[in-house]
């Protein structure tokens, strides 16, 4: 299949390229000028459509109200577990089964950007889903952080700045703790190449960012082998590894067809 102009018609369902902006990865314009995003070729300092503040205002006060929730659940839990000893280590049990939480979504909506089908998908728009894709990477080196704070500076924890840093570095299960360390770096690698979206070739940045699949697996093993609690938590580790289990299939099944669909269309214009 062929335009008029004699060049191959661009693939909607094979493309193995992750679907990104042609800018920064953030859209800061009321409009996009084009690209993956599905832009109308408007530029982004024109007159905003109608409607655009009310969302602006809409999405600014679920912000708010998700702030103060989260500070009220965070006062509460705070209070529960004041004067325990055992109040750091909880807290960052917490956290880091947020962070994986989050890190589970943060993949999953990977996988659904780098999807074939994705062009079949009207609702969530691409915007929404790269903004999504964002805020979860935001959220996950939140919780990150306060995570490796939390457990860096508890001393019955027996991890310390050094394991929390560095592979085998901590007293308290080395082996499982620098699973989570490594599983760190490459959470930060995955972020800082998806930084470059937009402004390097896919070719570039994209195989290193796959790594983000590496860190998932090892924050997942990293969570089973270092928790007191695991076998309560075990059912939650099984569902989220069978849900991204379920849609990395999904996907790599959508590009092998996609990719025979090709091979053969190919085959037909060259005979």
């Amino acid at each position: 299949m062929s335009t008029d102009l004699g060049r191959p018609a661009p693939r909607l369902l094979g493309n193995p390229e992750p679907l990104i902006p042609t800018g920064p990865l953030i859209p800061t314009g009321p409009l996009n000028t084009g690209g993956p995003l599905g832009g109308t070729g408007v530029p982004d300092d024109a007159e905003p459509p109608r409607g655009t503040r009310s969302r602006r205002l809409v999405n600014v006060g679920i912000v708010a109200a998700g702030t103060g929730v989260t500070g009220l659940l965070v006062g509460r839990a705070a209070q529960s577990v004041a004067g325990d000893r055992m109040a750091p280590w909880i807290l960052g049990r917490a956290s880091g089964i947020c962070a994986y939480l989050l890190l589970v979504a943060l993949v999953g909506m990977g996988l659904l950007l780098s999807h074939p089908a994705r062009s079949r998908w009207r609702r969530p728009s691409a915007a929404v889903r790269i903004r999504a894709h964002v805020s979860l990477a935001v959220f996950t080196l939140v919780f990150l952080v306060l995570h490796i704070v939390v457990l860096a500076t508890d001393r019955y924890a027996k991890v310390g700045w050094w394991g929390a840093l560095l592979p085998m570095a901590s007293d308290y299960r080395p082996l499982p703790v620098t699973m989570g360390v490594i599983s760190m770096y490459s959470g930060i690698l995955a972020g800082v190449t998806a930084g470059f979206a937009g402004r390097w070739t896919a070719r570039v940045w994209w195989p290193v960012h796959k790594v983000a699949a590496v860190g998932l697996v090892l924050a997942l093993l990293h969570g089973v082998f270092s928790g007191a609690d695991t076998a309560t938590l075990l059912p939650l580790y099984a569902v989220t590894a069978a849900g991204i289990l379920v849609l990395a299939g999904s996907r790599y099944r959508a590009a092998m067809v996609a990719a025979r669909a090709e091979r053969s269309e190919q085959d037909g214009l060259t005979r």
